[in-house]
């Protein structure tokens, strides 16, 4: 994919592919979208320093994060319906990792099944990502199956208690679960590329798409209006509930949605391995502060406690550069991994993952930097508080 040099080459390719629905439910925001502008701010103010006359003529990416080897810290982000992006997009995403070396967080909400995706990339590191059901007996199925399936490390999203409020959904004519409209029916002809070969060919495979992971008996059909009230996502879950999982699940177990201290602390205390540093890529709550602007304190707070990762807003490999320098040990990516698949299948997930690595590369040999570890302490740009750039 020559033509494609950067994210928004991609961003683009994906827009032309999919509905404009589907896309604006990948892309987008919540409410009037400042959260989004405000990732973009608060990455773009941070600055790094480099130092020259190093030496080093070759960069090494790779890490070690929960006794796992890593070929780069970065990890691809859960994104609820990555299978109606490309056909089985999640088996390919979790392809697409492997092929570059990193793992892929499957979602509760994907299309693939967990079994089909281990069956389709039976080598790749795969993690989890949960919702907990209101029939929490049912989520506890789903944790066995997770397990059964290799899935060593899950990640509990903590941020979503309720829905979001994404007003271009309801004037896309696209929800989840999908309800059928004028608008959404004219908008899948309208991009005969993917009526025929994702959303037709899953249909011709299996039916109308469905959420995988949910029990036969309540699986809920991606067109259907509304979900059955025990695979409802619970949104009263609590300290103790956490505490509850940790006892349960025996492999890695990772808190996704912290940006205070306190709750980093917390979860440290309940004795889970790792958080991610996340404003849900901007997709939740406009007000929410951006990771970069918390990260410092947090990762200063866990230092020796907790593995800390974060995620939202990254388009370049320097914005992953910049996390890193704020204290992150891996850094998620959601929307460009989406981009990809959309665009160019699997091949463009693979191809968009290694844009990402290349970028980093570069951006290290002209910071003098060998390590990603290299990286800490040299962020500048934002004020000890971390509310914008120093005058």
């Amino acid at each position: 994919m020559p033509a494609l040099l950067n994210a928004d080459d991609y961003r683009r390719g994906a827009r032309r592919v999919l509905p404009r629905g589907l896309f604006e439910y990948i892309d987008r925001g919540t409410e009037d979208e400042l959260a989004l502008q405000r990732l973009r701010s608060s990455l773009d103010a941070v600055t790094l320093t480099p130092s020259v006359l190093t030496g080093h003529r070759e960069r090494a990416l790779a890490i070690r994060l929960f006794d796992r080897d890593l070929a780069a810290p970065l990890v691809i982000a859960p994104t609820a319906l990555a299978g109606i992006v490309a056909h089985d997009g999640e088996t390919k995403l979790a392809r697409a990792a492997e092929a570059v070396g990193i793992p892929f967080c499957v979602s509760t909400q994907s299309i693939t099944t967990i079994e089909t995706i281990r069956a389709g990339a039976p080598d790749a590191m795969l993690w989890f990502q949960l919702y907990v059901w209101h029939d929490r007996a049912l989520t506890d199925r789903l944790l066995d199956r997770v397990a059964a399936a290799g899935c060593d490390c899950l990640v509990l999203t903590a941020d979503t208690a309720v829905a979001p409020n994404r007003e271009y959904n309801r004037r896309n004519g696209f929800s989840v679960p999908f309800e059928p409209s004028v608008r959404a029916v004219v908008d899948g002809l309208l991009h005969p590329r993917w009526l025929a070969g994702v959303f037709g060919r899953t249909w011709w495979n299996g039916g109308v798409p469905t959420y995988g992971h949910y029990p036969d008996t309540y699986r809920s059909s991606v067109t259907r209006p509304a979900m059955a009230d025990a695979v409802r996502l619970d949104g009263s879950i609590d300290w103790n509930d956490l505490a509850r999982l940790r006892d349960r699940w025996t492999g890695r177990l990772i808190v996704k949605g912290i940006l205070s201290v306190e709750d980093a602390l917390k979860v440290a205390a309940i004795g889970a391995d790792g958080i991610v540093v996340s404003a849900h890529g901007g997709r939740n709550l406009d007000c929410l502060p951006s990771p970069a602007d918390c990260l410092p304190a947090i990762a200063q707070a866990c230092a020796g406690r907790i593995a800390v990762l974060a995620d939202s807003g990254v388009r370049r490999g320097t914005d992953v550069l910049k996390y890193l320098a704020l204290g992150a040990e891996a850094v998620q990516v959601g929307r460009l991994p989406l981009w990809g698949l959309a665009a160019g299948g699997e091949a463009g997930a693979v191809a968009i993952l290694r844009l990402l690595l290349r970028e980093m590369d570069t951006a290290m040999g002209l910071l003098g930097l060998r390590e990603p570890r290299e990286l800490t302490g040299r962020a500048g740009g934002q004020t000890p508080a971390g509310h914008g750039p120093r005058p």
